[in-house]
Protein backbone atom coordinates (compact mmCIF):
# COMPACT_ATOMS: atom_id res chain seq x y z
CA UNK A 1 0.00 0.00 0.00
CA UNK A 2 2.22 2.86 -1.48
CA UNK A 3 1.56 6.25 0.51
CA UNK A 4 -0.19 9.45 -1.58
CA UNK A 5 2.16 12.19 -3.11
CA UNK A 6 1.91 14.89 -1.07
CA UNK A 7 1.19 17.97 -3.56
CA UNK A 8 -0.56 21.31 -2.91
CA UNK A 9 -3.62 23.18 -4.70
CA UNK A 10 -2.49 26.41 -6.44
CA UNK A 11 -5.43 28.44 -5.15
CA UNK A 12 -3.50 28.10 -1.79
CA UNK A 13 -0.48 30.20 -3.49
CA UNK A 14 -2.65 32.14 -5.51
CA UNK A 15 -1.36 35.67 -4.50
CA UNK A 16 2.02 34.76 -5.49
CA UNK A 17 0.77 32.52 -8.08
CA UNK A 18 -0.45 35.81 -10.30
CA UNK A 19 2.70 37.44 -10.17
CA UNK A 20 4.68 34.71 -11.02
CA UNK A 21 3.02 31.23 -12.25
CA UNK A 22 6.85 29.63 -13.11
CA UNK A 23 8.67 31.35 -9.93
CA UNK A 24 5.97 29.95 -7.70
CA UNK A 25 6.39 26.55 -9.18
CA UNK A 26 10.24 26.54 -8.39
CA UNK A 27 9.22 28.02 -4.82
CA UNK A 28 6.81 24.80 -3.97
CA UNK A 29 9.58 22.58 -5.36
CA UNK A 30 11.78 23.81 -3.24
CA UNK A 31 10.00 22.97 -0.05
CA UNK A 32 9.60 19.43 -1.06
CA UNK A 33 5.93 19.42 -2.54
CA UNK A 34 6.01 16.44 -5.10
CA UNK A 35 3.32 17.46 -6.99
CA UNK A 36 0.46 20.40 -8.13
CA UNK A 37 -3.34 20.41 -8.74
CA UNK A 38 -3.72 23.60 -11.33
CA UNK A 39 -6.48 26.49 -11.18
CA UNK A 40 -5.95 28.19 -14.51
CA UNK A 41 -1.78 28.43 -16.16
CA UNK A 42 -1.92 32.60 -16.76
CA UNK A 43 -1.87 31.99 -20.45
CA UNK A 44 1.23 29.65 -20.40
CA UNK A 45 1.91 27.70 -23.15
CA UNK A 46 1.36 23.56 -22.62
CA UNK A 47 4.91 22.77 -24.00
CA UNK A 48 6.51 26.04 -21.36
CA UNK A 49 4.61 24.24 -18.58
CA UNK A 50 5.31 20.84 -19.38
CA UNK A 51 8.71 22.11 -19.34
CA UNK A 52 9.06 23.61 -16.42
CA UNK A 53 7.12 20.38 -14.48
CA UNK A 54 9.52 18.13 -15.90
CA UNK A 55 12.38 20.43 -15.02
CA UNK A 56 11.52 20.44 -11.47
CA UNK A 57 9.84 16.86 -10.94
CA UNK A 58 6.52 18.16 -10.10
CA UNK A 59 3.65 15.59 -10.82
CA UNK A 60 0.33 17.41 -12.04
CA UNK A 61 -2.22 15.17 -11.87
CA UNK A 62 -5.01 17.41 -11.98
CA UNK A 63 -6.69 20.68 -12.50
CA UNK A 64 -9.94 22.60 -11.31
CA UNK A 65 -12.09 23.82 -13.81
CA UNK A 66 -14.79 25.92 -12.62
CA UNK A 67 -17.87 25.77 -14.63
CA UNK A 68 -20.88 27.98 -15.88
CA UNK A 69 -23.66 25.80 -14.86
CA UNK A 70 -26.15 28.40 -15.83
CA UNK A 71 -25.12 28.80 -19.40
CA UNK A 72 -26.54 25.21 -21.15
CA UNK A 73 -25.95 26.37 -24.28
CA UNK A 74 -22.04 26.64 -23.86
CA UNK A 75 -21.39 24.92 -20.94
CA UNK A 76 -19.86 21.90 -22.86
CA UNK A 77 -18.27 23.74 -25.59
CA UNK A 78 -16.22 26.11 -22.93
CA UNK A 79 -15.88 22.99 -20.70
CA UNK A 80 -13.90 21.22 -24.23
CA UNK A 81 -11.52 23.81 -24.09
CA UNK A 82 -10.34 23.18 -20.94
CA UNK A 83 -10.31 19.34 -21.41
CA UNK A 84 -8.06 20.11 -24.31
CA UNK A 85 -5.37 21.86 -22.61
CA UNK A 86 -5.22 18.97 -19.73
CA UNK A 87 -5.22 16.66 -22.52
CA UNK A 88 -1.87 17.93 -23.95
CA UNK A 89 -0.67 18.81 -20.62
CA UNK A 90 -0.77 15.20 -19.52
CA UNK A 91 -3.12 15.61 -16.58
CA UNK A 92 -5.04 12.60 -15.46
CA UNK A 93 -8.54 14.29 -13.90
CA UNK A 94 -10.54 17.27 -14.45
CA UNK A 95 -12.11 18.61 -11.07
CA UNK A 96 -15.37 20.34 -10.18
CA UNK A 97 -14.43 22.61 -7.53
CA UNK A 98 -18.38 23.33 -6.69
CA UNK A 99 -22.35 22.71 -8.60
CA UNK A 100 -24.91 24.32 -8.21
CA UNK A 101 -27.51 23.88 -5.31
CA UNK A 102 -30.35 25.90 -3.65
CA UNK A 103 -30.16 26.89 0.06
CA UNK A 104 -32.71 24.03 0.70
CA UNK A 105 -31.81 21.21 -2.09
CA UNK A 106 -34.48 19.57 -3.29
CA UNK A 107 -34.65 16.18 -5.73
CA UNK A 108 -35.31 18.09 -8.67
CA UNK A 109 -32.43 20.54 -8.30
CA UNK A 110 -30.16 17.44 -7.18
CA UNK A 111 -31.33 15.70 -10.33
CA UNK A 112 -30.27 18.58 -12.57
CA UNK A 113 -26.73 18.53 -11.14
CA UNK A 114 -26.39 14.79 -10.98
CA UNK A 115 -28.04 14.84 -15.05
CA UNK A 116 -24.80 17.92 -16.09
CA UNK A 117 -22.25 16.35 -14.16
CA UNK A 118 -23.19 13.12 -16.04
CA UNK A 119 -22.91 14.91 -19.35
CA UNK A 120 -19.43 16.29 -18.35
CA UNK A 121 -18.29 12.96 -16.94
CA UNK A 122 -18.73 11.95 -20.90
CA UNK A 123 -17.00 14.65 -22.19
CA UNK A 124 -13.92 13.96 -19.82
CA UNK A 125 -14.56 10.12 -20.22
CA UNK A 126 -14.10 10.62 -24.39
CA UNK A 127 -10.87 12.48 -23.95
CA UNK A 128 -9.47 9.69 -22.07
CA UNK A 129 -9.16 11.15 -18.28
CA UNK A 130 -11.06 10.88 -15.62
CA UNK A 131 -13.86 13.28 -14.36
CA UNK A 132 -13.74 14.29 -10.74
CA UNK A 133 -16.35 16.25 -7.95
CA UNK A 134 -14.48 18.54 -4.80
CA UNK A 135 -16.78 19.05 -2.59
CA UNK A 136 -17.94 21.47 0.19
CA UNK A 137 -19.91 21.22 3.27
CA UNK A 138 -23.53 21.98 1.63
CA UNK A 139 -23.19 18.53 -0.46
CA UNK A 140 -23.88 16.84 2.54
CA UNK A 141 -27.14 18.43 3.48
CA UNK A 142 -30.08 15.98 3.28
CA UNK A 143 -32.76 15.19 0.29
CA UNK A 144 -34.93 12.45 1.45
CA UNK A 145 -32.44 11.47 4.36
CA UNK A 146 -29.59 10.95 2.60
CA UNK A 147 -26.58 13.80 1.92
CA UNK A 148 -26.60 14.91 -1.50
CA UNK A 149 -23.14 13.80 -2.17
CA UNK A 150 -24.20 10.32 -1.38
CA UNK A 151 -27.27 11.02 -4.34
CA UNK A 152 -23.98 12.31 -6.75
CA UNK A 153 -22.73 9.03 -6.21
CA UNK A 154 -25.22 6.68 -6.43
CA UNK A 155 -26.24 7.73 -9.71
CA UNK A 156 -23.61 8.83 -11.84
CA UNK A 157 -21.36 5.95 -12.83
CA UNK A 158 -17.89 6.07 -11.22
CA UNK A 159 -16.34 5.43 -14.51
CA UNK A 160 -18.11 9.10 -15.36
CA UNK A 161 -17.09 10.43 -12.13
CA UNK A 162 -14.65 10.04 -9.40
CA UNK A 163 -14.48 11.93 -6.03
CA UNK A 164 -11.74 14.32 -4.40
CA UNK A 165 -12.69 14.58 -1.48
CA UNK A 166 -12.02 17.58 0.76
CA UNK A 167 -11.33 15.61 4.24
CA UNK A 168 -11.88 19.49 6.35
CA UNK A 169 -15.29 20.33 4.76
CA UNK A 170 -16.48 16.78 5.45
CA UNK A 171 -15.75 17.56 9.23
CA UNK A 172 -17.04 20.87 9.06
CA UNK A 173 -20.81 19.03 7.42
CA UNK A 174 -20.46 17.27 10.41
CA UNK A 175 -19.79 13.54 9.43
CA UNK A 176 -16.18 11.62 9.41
CA UNK A 177 -13.71 12.18 6.85
CA UNK A 178 -12.75 8.42 7.45
CA UNK A 179 -15.60 6.65 6.83
CA UNK A 180 -16.35 8.79 3.95
CA UNK A 181 -13.01 7.33 2.62
CA UNK A 182 -14.17 3.82 3.54
CA UNK A 183 -17.58 3.72 1.99
CA UNK A 184 -16.07 5.27 -1.15
CA UNK A 185 -12.54 3.21 -1.06
CA UNK A 186 -11.33 2.87 -4.91
CA UNK A 187 -13.35 5.53 -5.69
CA UNK A 188 -11.38 8.39 -4.32
CA UNK A 189 -7.95 9.05 -6.34
CA UNK A 190 -7.38 12.60 -4.79
CA UNK A 191 -8.44 14.19 -1.51
CA UNK A 192 -7.94 17.61 -0.37
CA UNK A 193 -6.54 18.20 3.00
CA UNK A 194 -8.15 22.01 4.66
CA UNK A 195 -7.79 22.51 8.20
CA UNK A 196 -10.45 24.38 10.37
CA UNK A 197 -10.17 25.95 13.84
CA UNK A 198 -13.10 26.96 15.72
CA UNK A 199 -14.74 30.02 13.85
CA UNK A 200 -14.63 28.12 10.29
CA UNK A 201 -11.16 29.70 10.27
CA UNK A 202 -8.80 28.07 7.90
CA UNK A 203 -5.72 26.79 9.67
CA UNK A 204 -2.52 24.71 8.67
CA UNK A 205 -2.80 21.07 8.30
CA UNK A 206 -2.59 19.80 11.54
CA UNK A 207 -3.02 23.10 13.94
CA UNK A 208 -6.73 23.00 13.48
CA UNK A 209 -10.01 20.51 14.60
CA UNK A 210 -10.10 18.05 11.75
CA UNK A 211 -7.91 15.27 13.67
CA UNK A 212 -5.03 14.46 10.73
CA UNK A 213 -2.86 12.55 13.03
CA UNK A 214 -5.06 10.37 12.79
CA UNK A 215 -7.21 11.05 9.95
CA UNK A 216 -4.08 10.57 7.39
CA UNK A 217 -3.81 6.43 8.19
CA UNK A 218 -7.53 6.36 6.62
CA UNK A 219 -6.32 8.56 3.75
CA UNK A 220 -3.24 6.07 3.02
CA UNK A 221 -5.90 2.94 3.59
CA UNK A 222 -8.07 4.25 1.25
CA UNK A 223 -5.70 3.85 -1.61
CA UNK A 224 -5.48 7.76 -1.88
CA UNK A 225 -3.02 8.30 -4.47
CA UNK A 226 -3.00 12.33 -4.39
CA UNK A 227 -3.53 14.49 -1.53
CA UNK A 228 -3.51 18.40 -1.62
CA UNK A 229 -2.33 20.52 0.67
CA UNK A 230 -5.29 23.54 0.52
CA UNK A 231 -5.23 26.81 2.71
CA UNK A 232 -7.24 30.01 1.98
CA UNK A 233 -6.84 32.23 4.69
CA UNK A 234 -3.37 32.39 6.39
CA UNK A 235 -1.92 34.36 9.78
CA UNK A 236 1.49 35.16 8.15
CA UNK A 237 1.70 34.64 4.50
CA UNK A 238 0.43 31.78 1.93
CA UNK A 239 4.29 30.19 0.78
CA UNK A 240 5.21 30.24 4.80
CA UNK A 241 2.05 28.24 5.56
CA UNK A 242 2.43 25.95 2.51
CA UNK A 243 6.04 25.22 4.14
CA UNK A 244 4.35 24.58 7.77
CA UNK A 245 1.86 21.83 6.51
CA UNK A 246 4.50 20.57 4.61
CA UNK A 247 6.67 19.89 7.32
CA UNK A 248 3.28 18.54 9.34
CA UNK A 249 2.96 15.86 6.68
CA UNK A 250 6.93 15.09 7.00
CA UNK A 251 6.52 14.73 10.53
CA UNK A 252 3.79 12.02 10.41
CA UNK A 253 5.99 10.13 7.78
CA UNK A 254 4.01 11.15 4.58
CA UNK A 255 6.91 12.97 2.50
Amino acid sequence: MAKPVVGIQLYSLRDQTEIDFLGTLEKIAKIGYKAVEFTGYFKTPVSELKSKLDELGLLAPSVHVPINFSDTKHMQSDFAGQIKYAKELGLSYVVTPWGPLPEHPTVSSVDYLIEKLTQLGEQVKDAGMQYSYHNHDFEFKLVDDEPVIDHILKKVPPDLLVMQFDLGWIYMAGHSPAKYLEKYKGRVPTVHLKDFSKGRIDAEIGKGEVGYSQLLNAVESADVSFMFVEQEQFESSSLESAENSFKYLQSQGFV
